[in-house]
């Protein structure tokens, strides 16, 4: 990990169609970055090709990592895996669909170290009408029940000082708050508008009825642990 500041985490499920295109963006990245930089794959139980393609790049390059879980555990067991493994001071996440570039990154860096994380906001949305309504709603009702602030909660492009990241509690559908979650450690949120762009291949995971019902109870149990959240400063010790 030696003079490697980010980790970024890419879940994987069920991805064979997209990671060659991805690998050719994240390259592009890596060879502009000025931060430097890796990339660590976290295969979620694929039951396609996408081990095998994931091994195939990192094989290659230096710069890529994986992780391959033994089961389908859901988004946010894959991102908990990541920052579990993570040792570089930043941790970044990414979708594998490439719907957002990893190219915006380069756009967060002046935000460290001033602010705790750097959340995108995807403007001029590209999403099919279904899930831009069920986003929608669910940014709405999220943010009346949370009052956070927090524009674009599941942008899936952010970058975290790594030592916050460790510390969010965790549970299943978590990845709808981290913004929430640095800022219940008293971290500060940056948040910037990202490009956004059709989905390369493959079909989303999600349909309209989960899109829904789960934000609805991950809300209700983020509102729960929050008011029961510990959070304390010492003054003096000896």
């Amino acid at each position: 990990m030696e003079n490697i500041r980010l980790t970024i985490i890419v879940p994987v499920y069920n991805e064979e169609e997209s990671l060659g295109q991805l690998q050719t963006e994240l390259n592009k990245y890596l060879n502009a970055t000025p931060v430097s930089s890796q990339i660590l794959f976290v295969n979620d139980g694929s039951s396609d090709k996408s081990q095998t393609i994931i091994e195939d790049i990192c094989a290659v390059n230096p710069a890529y990592h994986y992780l391959a879980l033994a089961a389908n555990h859901g988004l946010s067991t894959a991102v908990k895996a990541g920052i579990d493994a993570c040792e570089t001071e930043l941790v970044g996440y990414i979708d594998s669909d490439i719907q957002t570039t990893p190219m915006d990154f380069l756009n967060y860096f002046a935000f460290f170290p001033e602010y705790d994380m750097v959340n995108g906001i995807r403007a001029n949305r590209k999403d099919t009408g279904v899930k831009k309504l069920s986003s929608k709603i669910a940014n709405w009702f999220r943010r009346t029940m949370i009052n956070d602030g927090i524009e674009d909660t599941g942008c899936p492009l952010k970058i975290i000082k790594t030592d916050f990241a460790k510390r969010i509690p965790f549970f299943d559908g978590m990845h709808r708050f981290i913004p929430a979650l640095i800022q219940l450690q008293g971290g500060k949120v940056k948040q910037i508008p990202i490009q956004h762009f059709p989905r390369f291949a493959g079909t989303a995971k999600y349909n309209l009825w989960n899109r829904m019902k789960k934000p609805f109870f991950d809300t209700l149990a983020f509102r729960w642990m929050r008011s029961r959240y510990i959070r304390y400063s010492v003054k003096k010790q000896a």
